[in-house]
């Protein structure tokens, strides 16, 4: 990790622990090295930081062109996956939100074939999150803040078969991106 990204890891763990008493259930969970995809719910504007804390590795994000230079998400804009898909098999990890966008209602969303597709073309396995509390705390087109209870939930990776990532079709993706999807919804505060 860089010192910068160092400067606001930390910040943000100490924003979301004194503001909204943040606590992660089963941390033991998180992949620390390796290929990795973070497949997270998104409710809010606090999911990127509040997934991005529950590593102690860095990790890179899918952000729209609007809120950072790195990489862009804008329509059909391949050069933004074909870069998630270079730093997941250079090892990295990546957090992706498998619905795409915020949802409106804090309510889980269909999976979007795009993380799907990054699955086929990397073969790393994804570790399902889910964020509770953050919609309540900071919902979309919410004008401020509200203190509310956060906790994410960390699942157990999902390993692909090379039978399951073979056949390069929109089906598969999507296919891929409903299993992925199905985990996050099943994922509970125990």
């Amino acid at each position: 990790m860089t010192i910068i990204y160092n400067i606001f890891y930390n910040l943000a763990k100490l924003f979301a622990r004194m503001f909204f008493s943040m606590r992660v259930v089963h941390p033991e969970r998180m992949v620390e090295s390796g290929p990795l995809i973070i497949a997270v719910n998104h409710s809010s504007f606090f999911d990127p930081p509040l997934a991005g804390i529950c590593s102690r590795r860095g990790v890179y994000y899918l952000a729209r062109k609007t809120l950072l230079k790195w990489p862009e998400r804008d329509g059909n804009d391949m050069s933004a996956l074909r870069e998630v898909i270079k730093k997941v098999k250079e090892g990295n990890g990546i957090i992706l939100f498998p619905e795409g966008t915020r949802s409106k209602d804090g309510h889980l969303q269909p999976a979007r074939a795009g993380i799907g597709l990054v699955i086929a073309k990397t073969g790393a396995p994804v570790l399902p999150m889910r964020i509770f509390g953050a919609y309540d705390a900071f919902p979309k087109n919410a004008k401020r803040l509200h203190l509310s209870q956060i906790t994410v939930v960390i699942g157990e990776p999902i390993h692909f078969t090379e039978e399951e990532i073979s056949n390069p079709s929109r089906e598969t993706y999507q296919n891929l991106s409903d299993r992925v999807m199905s985990a996050i919804a099943d994922l509970q505060i125990a």
